[in-house]
């Protein structure tokens, strides 16, 4: 029997494939889609595109027929492209909508879709619990009516790419001679952000460009354990060099400086916020997550910008970067978005300008990231993850309910239970959040230093288990 429920995290709504994610359930929601564009625009078009995942071809065509039977124009994506593309292509093609069909970073056995609103960056609360409700009436009801759509498929890419290249400093990056490898994980990225930088005169090494539905066995999740290989060819490398990789979708990035040691997302924003203040780009703000270190903070507040933090989620960084209270908008998880461009998570565009910060200082990312911090200190930020079980969700109920006064040998000074629950240090933090993607609860942490990082994610651990008992 097909499942019933269907619930948005905080980023769309994915599951195991033929289980919790399935066929019903897409056209349910792509059929709550086009009851929701055609409340609010009299002739609505809605922009469906996929990744390179088993069937994500197939899921889009069920969604352009459920469209088209409903009044709604779907603009078909022609092939795969990565969901910041494809959220361009929202806001280029003035679309009411766009419907991605993507698990980022998950697993294989892994689908799910995003739903981008005509701003480019995900719906609200209100309205995904719109979504959930008129889907879960389709389900109950019968599949909804299908049509074939007129008319082809379109181009994203190129719109895209020359959307990008006119942020970048193109001559800059012509004279640096960088030679940069990336690492796409088989994912979508491949053949757009290495397209970008070649296109910049810049010499770019792709390695795991081909799709596979299988991912090489492996999440297409650029963390330190994917990127070993990656981080050993850019150390042998000469000259002036640097590693990029990106997610299933290319929304997250991942960075390996030259001496082939990944940086954190935490210091590869700071220098995202920096460059971009530097150079004049960005005036307004800065939005970020609760749980992103706060060296991104004292770098943003040395420039004169004003700093937001606002819960796990892009969604609500996008609305951020939608009410003009922030350009830049960055998380914890690789994410970033700059206005100009996106409003929602680009790790192409955040890669291209970490390679303009190598090519701007002629020197590697390090060299720049040391300044930042005998300036403003030292912030180590990392997490950990655990099953999402019974006992985990105890431990949870039982820390939100009487939180700690202190964490391993820092004082808490203040306890904020709105996302999870965000434990303030005197000298940086500990979160504990069930994932909103993942079967997960994540431990997130920062300290002043790696060792110490280390040793408060094992302590964040410990007081979850005995508190579980």
């Amino acid at each position: 029997m097909t499942p019933t429920t269907i619930r948005f995290g905080t980023s769309g709504w994915r599951g195991i494939l033929a289980d919790d994610f399935h066929v019903a359930g897409a056209r349910a929601v792509s059929a709550a889609v086009a009851r929701w564009v055609c409340e609010t625009s009299p002739r609505p078009r809605v922009v469906v595109a996929h990744d390179t995942r088993f069937l994500a071809d197939r899921f889009a065509s069920a969604a352009a027929r459920v469209l088209t039977a409903a009044g709604v124009r779907p603009i078909r994506a022609s092939g795969p492209v990565p969901t910041p593309v494809a959220s361009f292509g929202v806001r280029q093609r003035r679309a009411a909508a766009g419907i991605i069909f993507t698990a980022s970073h998950n697993p294989a056995e892994y689908h799910g879709l995003k739903v981008v609103g005509p701003w480019g960056g995900g719906p609200t609360g209100e309205i995904t619990g719109r979504l959930e409700e008129w889907a879960a009436e389709v389900l109950a009801s019968g599949p909804p009516p299908e049509a074939e759509p007129r008319g082809g498929s379109v181009d994203l890419r190129g719109p895209y790419l020359e959307g990008l290249l006119g942020q970048l400093d193109v001559s800059c990056l012509r004279r640096s001679g960088i030679h940069l490898f990336y690492d796409a994980l088989h994912g979508t990225g491949a053949g757009v952000l290495d397209e970008a930088l070649r296109r910049c005169g810049l010499f770019v090494e792709l390695r795991r460009g081909d799709r596979d539905v299988h991912f090489g066995g492996e999440s297409p999740d650029p963390i330190p354990a994917r990127l070993g290989s990656l981080g050993r060819e850019v150390r042998k490398a000469r000259g002036l060099t640097l590693g990029l990789a990106t997610d299933g979708d290319a929304d997250r990035f991942a960075v390996i400086d030259s001496d082939g040691r990944q940086l954190s997302e935490s210091e590869a924003l700071a220098l995202l916020v920096d460059h971009l203040a530097r150079t004049g780009r960005v005036r307004r703000g800065v939005a970020i997550s609760i749980a992103t270190g706060s060296l991104v903070e004292r770098v943003a507040r040395s420039h004169g910008l004003s700093v937001r933090r606002l819960p796990i989620g892009f969604k609500h960084l996008t609305a951020a970067l939608m009410e003009g209270e922030a350009d830049l908008a960055g998380e914890a998880r690789g994410g970033f978005a700059w206005g100009r461009l996106a409003r929602d998570k680009d790790g192409i565009l955040a890669s291209c300008l970490l390679a303009e910060v190598v090519a701007e200082r002629r020197a590697p990312l390090r060299a720049r990231l040391a300044e930042l911090e005998r300036e403003h200190g030292r912030s180590a930020c990392g997490r950990v993850a655990v099953a999402l079980s019974e006992r985990a969700g105890r431990g949870l109920a039982a820390l939100r309910s009487s939180p700690p006064s202190r964490v391993d040998r820092a004082r808490v000074v203040g306890c904020d239970e709105g996302d999870g629950l965000h434990l303030a240090l005197e000298d940086g933090f500990l979160m504990y959040r069930a994932s909103g993607t993942e079967p997960v609860l994540r431990i997130y942490a920062e300290a002043r230093g790696p060792r110490l990082l280390s040793r408060r994610l094992r302590v964040g651990a410990a007081l979850l288990s005995r508190a579980a008992r």
